[in-house]
This record gives structure tokens, C-alpha cells and sequence, in this order.
């Protein structure tokens, strides 16, 4: 994926996400849900960003992210007002398309800064699959699906979301 403005602004708001949680601050249950779809949108939008069907997936992502920011800028409130401005300055940075956060390679192995509690599975086809048919899976079970390589997927997420992704992708084998 290239550098995205919402890419790099779905990372600072993971950071922050990351950094909240270390600091014990509560999160609402419907940001981790937010996030995981915004990956979700913004790696189907990646996968090519001039079709202009793509943007109403733009407009999702959006609406995502502004979801997210919008709580725990909230939330980093409660700790201060100079912690949050400096997480708002690294967002305005984020969304004018500055590089805030590296991303490591072309094809990340891991998602960086990813909320505690993920779990992480990779699956390996005989075939190719349509990225389509793997972001319904994603959106069905709020996971997150990476292509690593055309026949190589890795899925990120809760545990009872990955284990059941996996069981409907299981299906996908005996096609």
C-alpha cells in the first residue's frame, strides 16, 4: 500500500489506542470494532483507488476514522489537554499526508501497534482468492485481512473472530 493520508492516520489513531490502553484508560468495545473495519475498508480502497465506485469506500473510512477520533481524543482529554493536542497535531500531520509513522516494508507481516488481544493467523491457498470474497469474511466477523503474497492472507483479530473467519474461509478449500 502506498502512503494513504488515511492510512497514516488509521496508524496514529492505533498508537494512540495502544498508548491509551497502557495508560489503563477505559475504551469503548465499539472503537477496537472501528478500527478493524477501518483497515479492512482502507486495504479494499488501496487495492485500487481510481475506480470511482471506490469512493463511497472512501466515505466509509472516513466515517470511521472520524468515529474513532472523536472518542478518544475524548478519552485522551481525561488525561490532559497538552496529550491530547499533541495526539490532534500528529492527526492534522496524518491527514495532510505527512509520514507520521513508519511502516516496516512494502507488505507489513504484522499490523503495527495493534490493539492488545489480537490474534494473528496466516493462511496459505492453492489459489490466488478474490480480495472481494476475503473483505466480505473480514466485514462479516470483524477481522482484518492482509494479502502477505496472492495466495498467502494473514488475519488479525479477536480470537473467536479469527477462529470463526477461518471456518467460513475453510470453506473456500473445497471449491
Amino acid at each position: 500500500m502506498n502512503d494513504l493520508p488515511v492510512e497514516q492516520t488509521w496508524l496514529v489513531l492505533v498508537d494512540l489506542l495502544t498508548d491509551l490502553k497502557k495508560k489503563e484508560m477505559e475504551i469503548p468495545d465499539e472503537v477496537s470494532k472501528n478500527i478493524r473495519l477501518a483497515r479492512s475498508t482502507i486495504n479494499f480502497y488501496a487495492s485500487d483507488p481510481t475506480n470511482p465506485e471506490m469512493m463511497k469506500e472512501l466515505k466509509r473510512i472516513n466515517d470511521f476514522l472520524n468515529s474513532i477520533q472523536d472518542t478518544l481524543l475524548d478519552i485522551a482529554e481525561e488525561i490532559s489537554t497538552e496529550y491530547r493536542d499533541e495526539w490532534l497535531q500528529k492527526l492534522m500531520r496524518a491527514s495532510r499526508g505527512e509520514k507520521v509513522i513508519e511502516k516496516e516494508g512494502t507488505s507489513p507481516r504484522f499490523v503495527v501497534g495493534a490493539p492488545a488481544g489480537f490474534s494473528m493467523v496466516r493462511v496459505t491457498f492453492k489459489e490466488p482468492l478474490s480480495e472481494e470474497r476475503l473483505n466480505d469474511v473480514a466485514e462479516t466477523h470483524g477481522v482484518i485481512i492482509e494479502f502477505e503474497e496472492d495466495d498467502v492472507v494473514a488475519i488479525y483479530g479477536e480470537k473467536d473472530a479469527v477462529k470463526e473467519s477461518l471456518k467460513e474461509i475453510a470453506s473456500f478449500f473445497n471449491e
